[in-house]
């Protein structure tokens, strides 16, 4: 559907039974999602509607600013981990059952790996609990205000990540009800072939919805910036792949004519990057929409409901504007440089806040002050942008990006899947070793599985924990981390703990049965990577080694995830030293910019009562970071 004119179909099409709003983060996707909820609840009042979060650092509340929606909108922060926990307690039983029928394991075994909290469960208990509302049709539609981009894609792959674990736990039957065909002669199906049948169902319906362009719409949110644009393609591409209807992109933020220089630069920056957009192909059938940089933050009933007043349709006659001389970059309090000795930086924040440039030009600055000492700039976000940042190509493996400095973007799913493969491959080994002339076929595929029932986080974290191999005499010196946004972060950060009893119960089944069950190889690295951890939590609780490097926007929704994200380092022991108050407006002629001032001021004075003892660096807006010569730049002014 085209959608009335003047207007993008998400806001006129009243049959969407999904609307899915995304992007890189601190684009304002829960801006738009709650402003899109709130316009499709005045329009269709006969309508029942739910705004839901997906993402582990939620928003929608702090965007509603306490209000009421109206009676016909629900607005949910999805907690994954209570509907995980409510999860296990229907189905602890039958998830048991299933193992005590496929497995040699015995009930302390099976106790140990249904017990355990599984971690990087967000988008596998968001899936299954947005499926359910599917299937009862509990709402005529659901607006999802999803995670960051890398997260999201998560999200939407979750088929067949819930396949695989379907079909473990089939396997796991597969012996069961051969047996009783067996002796029996006959098999009927029962509560737990039900179970695993009917999820499966839930699945395929969701999966189908997905596909379905007529109900269903993922609406990329951005910016007019090179960051952001590129992890937008990125979005666009792997969900054209996964066939997942896209027809409108929104461009938030965009700046009016003005007489202030600062507002003159950030509208030439955006209107070059907005002439290069409609020269790129993943846009070409893609309407784009812009919507302007509102003086007051977008927060409360009142201003959610005019969001969308002033869109734009932007069409594809976008011209470039000439190059105005750069801004020099300012910061105001810049910090003390971290000291020599440091072994890891980590950079975090709300998505969408500049951490990237700030680790950049801090690894930058690092390299340039220490001579001699070996810096590796890297990160283990699904949606990398350190390439972008730098300006060079980047992969798994570090590249010299300046002297002394290194840089790389690691794949998280890489080492796993090896270590999956090595599994299988020892397993197979080893059961063709000790009888090969008996037939396993069930037991074999039972122990095949059994990597597929892991936690699915674990790839993160083994990514994390490869980089303390290169912490090592004759590797390098300082690492400084592009960390995930801080929702992801946090629970990246918890990991290590949570992983450990997954490790536990793995170390456990392979001791109780070492006479039987021997794979040496796969032992040596699951004790390697518990190794690895250890040092990492050990690390990265150490002032003397390392700390954590916060960076905010002055908002108030950024404030409010600042304040969580440094509560979560208080509970971890993780020390953190700076606060980086990232792309402020300096005050000016406008009324534009002079009100972001006085906004950003307000917000300023909060942080700086709330987190007395943290430096706060202040550093305005100004031209494009990018590439190494900006980096460095930037990087010389921000420290003492």
């Amino acid at each position: 559907m085209n959608g009335a004119l003047g207007e993008p179909g998400f806001l006129s099409d009243g049959n969407m039974r999904l609307l899915l709003f995304g992007g890189k983060g601190g684009v304002g996707k829960t801006t738009a999602s709650a402003a899109t909820a709130l316009k499709l609840a005045h329009r269709h009042p006969e309508r029942s509607l739910l705004l839901v979060s997906t993402d582990p650092a939620h928003s929608l509340q702090d965007s509603f600013s306490g209000a009421e929606p109206p009676s016909n909108l629900k607005v949910l922060e999805l907690d994954a981990q209570a509907y995980l926990k409510d999860f296990q307690q229907k189905n602890r039983k039958r998830l048991r059952e299933i193992a005590s029928r496929g497995t040699f394991l015995d009930e302390e075994d099976i106790n140990r790996f249904t017990e355990l909290s599984l971690p990087g469960m967000d988008e596998l208990m968001a899936f299954l609990e947005i499926s359910r509302w599917v299937k009862e049709g509990a709402y005529n539609g659901i607006i999802m205000d999803t995670a960051p981009t890398g997260h999201t894609l998560r999200l939407m792959e979750m088929p067949d990540m819930i396949r695989k674990w379907l079909d473990a736990l089939d396997a796991l039957l597969a012996k069961h009800r051969y047996m009783k065909k067996l002796f029996r002669g006959s098999y009927e199906r029962d509560d737990l072939d039900h179970f695993i049948v009917g999820l499966a169902a839930d699945v395929k319906q969701m999966e189908k919805l997905l596909k379905d362009h007529r109900q269903c719409r993922f609406v990329p949110v951005m910016l007019a910036e090179a960051l952001s644009i590129e992890e937008t393609l990125d979005l666009i591409r792997e969900l054209q792949r996964l066939r997942i209807g896209v027809t409108d992109v929104v461009i938030n933020r965009l700046y009016p004519e003005s007489v202030c220089l600062t507002c003159r630069h950030i509208r030439a920056r955006q209107l070059q990057e907005l002439a290069r957009i409609s020269k790129e192909p993943g846009f070409s059938k893609l309407r784009l929409w812009g919507v302007p940089m509102y003086p007051e933050e977008i927060r409360g009933m009142e201003s959610l409901r005019s969001f969308w007043d002033g869109l734009e349709g932007l069409g594809t006659a976008l011209k470039s504007v000439p190059i105005l001389s750069p801004l020099t970059p300012l910061v105001d309090s810049p910090s003390p440089l971290p000291p020599p000795n440091m072994a890891m930086l980590v950079f975090a924040g709300k998505g969408g806040v500049g951490k990237t440039t700030l680790a950049c030009a801090t690894a930058m600055r690092l390299a340039h002050a220490y001579t001699g000492k070996r810096i590796l700039l890297f990160s283990v976000d699904p949606a990398h942008s350190l390439a972008d940042c730098l300006n060079i190509p980047l992969g798994p493996q570090p590249v010299q990006a300046a002297p002394g400095l290194w840089a790389m973007e690691m794949d998280a799913t890489v080492d796993f899947v090896a270590l999956k493969n090595q599994y299988r491959k020892e397993l197979a080994q080893f059961l063709s070793q000790l009888m090969p002339n008996l037939d396993l076929t069930f037991d074999r595929e039972v122990m095949e599985r059994i990597m597929d029932l892991s936690p699915p986080g674990i790839d993160e974290l083994m990514a994390l924990a490869a980089v303390m191999d290169f912490l090592t005499p004759g590797g390098y010196d300082i690492l400084v981390l592009d960390a995930a946004p801080t929702g992801h972060l946090i629970r990246l950060l918890e990991l290590p703990e949570i992983i450990e009893e997954w490790l536990i119960a793995f170390f456990s089944l392979f001791l109780k049965y070492r006479k039987i069950f021997q794979l040496p190889g796969i032992s040596q690295r699951l004790i390697r990577l518990s190794k690895d951890l250890k040092r990492l939590r050990t690390i990265m609780r150490d002032p003397s080694q390392a700390a954590l490097y916060a960076t905010s926007i002055l908002t108030e929704m950024s404030f409010a995830e600042t304040t969580d994200l440094v509560a979560a380092c208080g509970r971890l022991k993780i020390p953190v030293p700076c606060l980086f108050l990232n792309m402020a407006t300096p005050d000016g002629p406008d009324p534009l910019c002079h009100s972001l001032f006085q906004r950003e001021s307000a917000v300023q004075g909060k942080f700086a009562l709330t987190f007395p003892g943290i430096n706060q660096p202040v550093v305005y807006r100004q031209s494009d970071p990018r590439g190494i010569e900006n980096l460095d730049a930037l990087g010389q002014i921000l420290y003492k």
